[in-house]
């Protein structure tokens, strides 16, 4: 007992004109639907009509057609008898020895189905109850996500804990159709004129369970995300990457709860709509932009410039205020050499920056400016000869 592969490609007349039952997936099923039954059509555009089939019973010589981006499994009793992944025509045959009950062709679900279709496969018999059911092999979108209250994951950029509310969108694939229909679908959307298993049906418990063990896997996704070195380690980047962000969460809810090897089920794409980082983070990120502007050349010239404005500002202020910006994070005090003065002929200072031959050495110019300004307000150099020493230690 098993199917006839009739023909590829779209359905043509003669097919349509030769028939006892013709099985069709049931009309207006939304995109977000998993499974629906197949359905007999009285006629199939006004040619042919059905007299000799029974309700819930593939009749022998049927045809069926399964449309592309969709599988069909056949079910008697609550067993799988058949199963097809291969867009086409068919016909159900119980007495040709050539018929055959699997048929996945050379596509990328043929190799991951054979084994669950090898332990699972159940012969039946042609008089028995025997129904069609369709199983959506495309991209199932809008299943949602979020959180009331915050998650926390160990950052390994921020080296410590941090927490988000987010809320967004994923997409998913079943990738065996097998383990989804035996160890995930209830029981009542496999019956007679059972309605269809729809993801975004808020009375669906199954999928409502997805939706909570998806939330329950976020705080590890995060982790997964920002601990991976090849994604750069940095949160920011989640919002922009669909692609890594699902795989992360993919592998968090496979460990938590074996959605691929257990239900045949995946998460290929994420869109996080929204992010909202608690305080502690929030305080956390704005460090984090401050070092990567003090970053290199830009944040050279930027201590420089701030050099140059304390300075100014402690002349200004009679040195306290300048001298105790100048102190902060940039180990001044410590690192600070004393000028060496040569008198001029007419009486003033020169500084010396040391070494032969009045070559300078290198030093630390915020150091040498505070030199010079302490020798400024002593009245052993001229605000010309400051202003000189400033402009060639600051390149202004």
């Amino acid at each position: 007992m098993g199917f006839i592969k009739a023909f590829t490609g779209a359905l043509g007349g003669t097919f349509a004109d030769q028939w006892k039952d013709f099985y069709m997936p049931r009309e207006d099923v939304p995109a977000t639907a998993a499974i629906f039954q197949a359905v007999p059509k009285g006629t199939n555009n006004g040619r042919g009509s059905n007299t000799k089939g029974s309700e819930n019973v593939i009749t022998n010589g049927s045809k069926i057609v399964v449309p592309e981006g969709t599988a069909l499994i056949t079910i008697q009793d609550g067993a799988i008898t058949g199963f097809i992944s291969e867009p086409g025509g068919f016909e159900f045959r119980s007495d040709d020895p050539n018929s055959r009950s699997f048929f996945a062709g050379d596509g990328i679900i043929a190799s991951t189905i054979k084994s669950s279709w090898d332990k699972f496969k159940f012969g039946g018999q042609a008089t028995s109850q025997q129904l069609a059911f369709y199983v959506n092999l495309k991209e199932i979108p809008n299943n949602r996500f979020g959180t009331q209250s915050e998650i926390y994951w160990d950052d390994a950029f921020f080296g410590t804990q941090v927490g988000a509310v987010t809320r967004g969108t994923y997409t998913l694939k079943i990738t065996d159709p097998i383990l989804f229909v035996k160890n995930f679908v209830p029981a009542k959307y496999l019956q007679p004129n059972a309605d269809v298993f729809d993801f975004a049906d808020m009375d669906n418990d199954a999928a409502s369970q997805l939706f909570n063990e998806v939330v329950g896997s976020l705080s590890a996704a995060f982790s997964n995300y920002t601990n991976d070195p090849s994604k750069g380690n940095r949160m920011s980047k989640i919002q922009g990457d669909q692609i890594g962000f699902a795989q992360s969460l993919s592998q968090a809810v496979e460990d938590g709860y074996k959605w691929k090897s257990d239900r045949g089920l995946e998460i290929v794409k994420t869109a996080i709509l929204a992010i909202e980082y608690d305080d502690d983070t929030k305080e956390l990120m704005k460090d984090v932009k401050k070092a990567d502007a003090l970053s290199g050349a830009r944040g050279n010239a930027f201590f420089q410039q701030a050099a140059a404005r304390g300075l100014q500002g402690a002349g200004e202020n009679g040195g306290g205020a300048g001298m105790a910006f100048m102190g902060m994070g940039m180990n001044a005090a410590g690192n600070m050499m004393g000028a060496m003065q040569q008198p001029n002929t007419n009486g003033t200072y020169q500084p010396n920056f040391g070494g032969t031959n009045n070559e300078p050495q290198a030093q630390d110019p915020t150091a040498k400016l505070m030199e010079m300004k302490k020798l400024l307000d002593a009245g052993a150099i001229t605000q010309e000869d400051y202003d000189k020493v400033k402009a060639q230690l600051l390149g202004l």
